[in-house]
């Protein structure tokens, strides 16, 4: 079972830390445990109950009518709501409390509909992506465990890659080509993944090198395909002193390509760059970026 900070309930509920330690002393909804040092943790039952009665209040319940009901009725008055049409944020409530119980039924059930219903770059822009960047945090800081983050995470990846299954392969020997990978010792596969269907939907030749790739193989290929640019994600690749040089290499030998670069160790810190990088800060650049370049 995981535990979570109050800072880590504010996070993901979006209710302020001050809030709720007004709502443990006046309405007893939620019962840390405490340290010897008077640290409150939170158990995944509270945070799932929060994130349910978080839910209720963007709906127009006041908390004062929320702390008169059981658990019970409170999970029922969510569920009633998932009737009507649901906020993107009581998606990514849904969506977490779908990663803490391991519930791939909930999970395709939201996913699916949004999919359904807006198509998989609007799902990944309002939906998916906030997602991962509240769990991301989580993991980030150890309250969630791997297990949970690569459950999740593989089920979006299922997602990715049926739609682009879906599109025409583009055999053109004059269409624009595009090499999409991440480096040596980086795992995080869903930007690029999604990168290579933005490509590939807007009819560009895409190679696709997936994940770890060695320097020496990205050269190879490189020098072979003579692509018209490079995108790659940098997510959780050593440290940030890694990320420089890598970034300083790559620009350097391939001082003739066009390269963009994202993820969050590019996006979060200050980088030295060579002309011919770019880094994309965010979804909607790189939907952009599909349809210029």
């Amino acid at each position: 079972m995981s535990q979570y900070s109050i800072r880590d309930l504010e996070q993901l509920s979006g209710i302020k830390a001050h809030t709720l330690r007004i709502w443990e002393q006046r309405y007893k909804m939620l019962v840390p445990k405490r340290s010897d040092t008077n640290i409150r943790t939170y158990s995944d039952q509270e945070l799932k109950l929060l994130l349910n009665i978080s839910t209720l209040k963007d709906h127009g319940y006041k908390i004062s009518e929320i702390a008169k009901l059981k658990e019970s009725e409170i999970k029922e008055e969510v569920f009633s709501l998932s009737d009507k049409v649901m906020q993107y944020s009581d998606q990514i409530q849904a969506l977490t409390i779908a990663m803490i119980d391991i519930d791939e039924q909930s999970f395709e059930t939201i996913i699916n509909k949004n999919i359904e219903t807006h198509g998989i770059e609007k799902t990944m822009v309002n939906v998916i992506y906030p997602f991962l960047t509240k769990i991301g945090i989580l993991w980030l800081s150890g309250s969630i465990g791997p297990s949970q983050e690569h459950f999740i995470t593989n089920l979006i990846r299922q997602k990715i890659v049926v739609e682009i299954d879906k599109l025409p392969t583009n055999y053109d020997p004059n269409a624009e080509k595009v090499v999409v990978y991440t480096p040596e010792g980086e795992y995080h596969e869903i930007g690029i993944l999604f990168a290579y269907f933005i490509f590939k939907n807007m009819g560009k030749k895409v190679i696709y090198l997936g994940q770890s790739l060695p320097f020496e193989e990205l050269k190879f290929i490189i020098e072979k395909e003579k692509p018209n640019f490079v995108f790659s994600a940098f997510t959780s690749f050593s440290t940030s002193q890694d990320v420089q040089n890598y970034i300083t290499k790559m620009g350097t030998t391939f001082h003739d390509q066009t390269i963009y670069l994202t993820g969050m160790q590019v996006v979060s810190q200050k980088l030295e760059l060579t002309k011919n990088i770019t880094i994309i800060h965010t979804v909607n650049q790189l939907i952009a970026l599909g349809a210029n370049s």
